[in-house]
């Protein structure tokens, strides 16, 4: 995509981005207009820090210039003690700009450094709100990336790069009325590069901005391939892949070293073209001035008040070729910020949508289908009603919808067709947290958080972590996780490793049935939950479930007809489809779907464990 030939385009605090971040800047006002007076104060004694020498030259080393009052006032002071007083005036003037600066660069990085703070947070905060079909789609480490990385290096350009171009740009403003001042046509003949100056920055500029985007879409790769090998490693070391996923990161990793030397290389190119053109107003000045001078139309001393202005004035020039690489790789970064933060999640709270109040469990799907992408349709036409406190087991192929079906009720996804309705309200008009603070879940692959036992089992109150330790404890008997907690090194405050790998699924999973039940929710739902266990496990795991599922209206995901036959009510979903439904007894007598994937594994064709189930 082509960018706008202006000088705005390298840098990040315009544009797009200023306007986006302007509210959080908003509330930072007193602190700025505060560092604001001292930088301008620093600017009026960076004027001032000349004019000493001046009056050196033309009143103390010179014979003196008598044509302003300052002049006739100072020609009736004895050279020393102008001396003095210059040299006094030079310690004063550094001394006082230094404490303004150093007050201003504080108060200002400050301020930004708290303006990204909260612009992290909200960025943080929105991609929780992001929808399923986004995180999906996303690569979590190139996420990871904007939120550390791209919103860090915006801090760090705000403090080394951006404020002393603020800086120096205001002093270029003040520098550039003393030179009109002081010698119209010299300062005129001064910007004369000016023009040769614009067009070489805007053109190398847009080039620097181009590949600094490039960059950080590299790095977003590089971080998404480490965090993808490094969460699968078990599975990586399995398959002897180790070669493989270095082979593909040291590509994204030499691709980025390309970019970066490349950046390196205009961004040096820049630099000495601006050195040059300073080198050529300085020459023309110097020219010119001393021929004024000659001429008795200015003094030295204005000749060289007005070469340190020049060398002063340009260096808003020299610190913009600096700082353009690191200002176009925050533009880069400030970029893929704003685009996250200006996402609208799929699902989120409607207007007028108000807390959900306590839930019986009535659940209905009228005509509901849905579609991750369009024309591709995961559930069709599903119409079921489940009254509170009755058991729904879910089964058939994979693939064939189950899962979408349980997202929906948590509205993870909302359907693209129909409704889902709790106690005859459709669930879009709760809002999110109230409604999801009355569902608890249970998954396959139960994913615990680093810290303690106790911590993950009190995760699921919905007041968290505020359960207490007698109300952890009673379901964590519940869950039959008890006993292998107190054999735990410190027993409920035993830190589990990240995900939970310290202990073993069927641990896990009972850890996970604890934080479901503290919930006490009216809605659960249950996503394969004894599938990859042991015996041993399996029968605990059960066990507990029984009793979590007790007068709770539950949708149980499974391919254990061990567990659907226990249910009130069998769907068979097939293609986005339910095509039977009713007991487990009723499908036996149906002889369809049902009955024959029953028969196939109870021949051999899965799990030899239906013998107990009784038809």
């Amino acid at each position: 995509m082509g960018q706008p030939l202006t000088l705005r385009a390298a840098l990040p605090g315009l544009g797009r981005l200023v306007r986006r971040l302007w509210p959080y800047v908003r509330r930072e006002r007193p602190l700025i207009v505060v560092s604001l007076l001292a930088l301008y104060a620093e600017i009026g004694l960076r004027l001032l820090e000349p004019w000493p020498l001046k009056v050196v030259l033309d009143h103390v080393v010179g014979s003196g210039h008598h044509g302003h009052w300052v002049d006739r006032v100072l020609a009736t002071l004895d050279p020393g003690t102008l001396l003095a007083l210059a040299a006094v005036a030079v310690v004063a003037f550094a001394g006082l700009r230094a404490l303004a600066a150093y007050y201003n660069t504080v108060g200002l990085a400050l301020a930004g450094n708290r303006v990204l703070t909260a612009v992290r947070n909200e960025l943080y905060a929105q991609l929780q709100r992001l929808s399923l079909s986004f995180h999906t789609r996303a690569r979590t480490g190139d996420l990871i990336v904007r939120v550390t990385g791209d919103v860090g290096f915006l801090q760090d350009v705000v403090v080394t790069a951006f404020l002393p171009l603020l800086a120096s740009g205001l002093t270029f403003v003040g520098m550039a009325g003393v030179m009109l001042w002081l010698n119209a046509p010299l300062a005129l003949l001064a910007f004369a590069t000016g023009p040769l100056f614009l067009l070489s920055t805007v053109r190398l500029s847009r080039r620097i901005r181009d590949n600094a985007r490039r960059q950080r879409q590299q790095q977003g790769a590089m971080a998404a391939t480490a965090a993808e090998s490094i969460g699968a490693v078990k599975v990586i070391h399995a398959l002897s892949l180790e070669g493989t996923f270095a082979q593909a990161f040291t590509k994204q990793s030499r691709k980025n070293l390309a970019t970066g030397a490349a950046a390196t290389r205009l961004e040096a190119a820049l630099e000495r073209t601006v050195d040059l053109l300073i080198a050529v107003a300085t020459a023309l000045v110097l020219w010119s001035g001393a021929r004024f001078v000659l001429r008795g139309a200015m003094t030295l001393g204005d000749l060289v008040i007005f070469l340190a202005y020049l060398r002063t004035a340009f260096r808003p020039a020299k610190d913009f070729a600096k700082y353009t690489g690191r200002l176009a790789k925050a533009s880069a970064a400030g970029e893929r910020v704003v685009d996250l933060l200006d996402r609208t999640p799929d699902v989120r709270d409607l207007p007028g949508a108000v807390p959900a109040p306590p839930l019986r469990g009535h659940v209905r799907f009228e005509g509901v289908g849905f579609a991750y992408d369009p024309g591709h349709a995961a559930l069709e036409a599903i119409d079921c009603t489940v009254e509170p406190g009755q058991h729904v087991a879910l089964v058939g192929p994979s693939g064939s919808g189950k899962s979408t079906l349980v997202s929906l009720i948590l509205r993870l996804y909302d359907p693209t067709a129909g409704r889902v309705l709790i106690d005859g309200r459709d669930l879009r008009e709760y809002t999110l947290a109230s409604l999801r603070t009355q569902i608890s879940v249970v998954l396959q692959d139960s994913i615990l958080f680093v810290g303690t036992i106790r911590d993950n089992i009190a995760q699921g109150a919905p007041g968290a972590p505020g359960a207490s330790p007698e109300a952890i404890e009673a379901v964590a008997r519940l869950a039959n996780a008890h006993g292998f907690i107190m054999a735990q090194p410190q027993g409920y405050d035993t830190v589990v490793g990240e995900r939970g790998v310290t202990l073993s699924n069927g641990q896990r999973q009972r850890i996970a049935i604890a934080r479901a039940a503290i919930r006490h929710a009216p809605l659960l739902i249950l996503d394969e939950p004894t599938t990859g266990l042991d015996g041993e496990n399996e029968r605990a795991v059960s066990e507990a479930l029984e009793r979590l599922t007790e007068g709770r209206t539950t949708f149980l995901i499974t391919h254990d007809l061990h567990l659907a036959a226990r249910a009130n009510l069998i769907l068979y979903l097939d293609a986005g489809r339910v095509r039977e439904r009713g007991t487990h007894a009723e499908l036996l007598r149906a002889e369809g779907p049902y009955a024959n994937l029953y028969r196939l594994r109870l021949t051999g064709g899965g799990p030899q464990r239906y013998d107990a189930v009784n038809a």
